[in-house]
């Protein structure tokens, strides 16, 4: 047990699971604020502009002989009384939030990337500083005329 205990602090020490611990945990956080955005910034213009539609309380009820639902009832109410629904309202939020989430790494992603090549050096090959001796194989400096290995008389 104590060796499995130790394996697991070795694991969690390490600095790939803290990173994806903090990535996890930005990311729920980020997903919040997505949701906020869409939920009461973005959809009330749009449902305002399509006649103020609440995207929430879009769905079609799909037991109509079962259960009696007055038209316009809203979604929890209608989930209470027991309909069973199709909530395409609430879909179609999610899809905005994924493309909102989505845009949004793209950008952090390619702003990163600028990043990387503005700071990138170029890496400029360096000439080699050393030669093999054609007598003994040995490496000696490239301005060596005599080989201090094994004396031989260099071109």
């Amino acid at each position: 047990m104590k060796k499995f205990l130790d394996e697991f602090k070795d694991f969690i020490a390490k600095g790939n699971a803290l990173d994806l611990a903090v990535g996890v945990i930005i990311g729920g956080a980020f997903g919040k604020i997505v949701n906020s955005l869409v939920a009461d910034i973005i959809m009330p213009p749009i449902g305002m502009l399509l006649g103020n539609v609440d995207f929430t309380n879009l769905y079609v009820q799909l037991n109509r002989a079962d259960v009696s639902i007055p038209k316009g009832t809203p979604l929890t109410v209608a989930q209470e009384q027991g309909a069973v629904l199709f909530a395409y309202g609430n879909f179609l939020m999610t899809i905005i939030n994924f493309l909102i989430v989505a845009f949004f790494i793209f950008l952090l992603v390619k702003g990163i990337n600028k990043l990387r090549d503005l700071n990138k050096k170029e890496e400029v090959a360096e000439a080699p500083a050393t030669k093999v001796c054609p007598f003994c194989k040995s490496d000696i400096p490239l301005e060596a005329t005599r080989c201090p290995h094994c004396t031989s008389q260099l071109d």
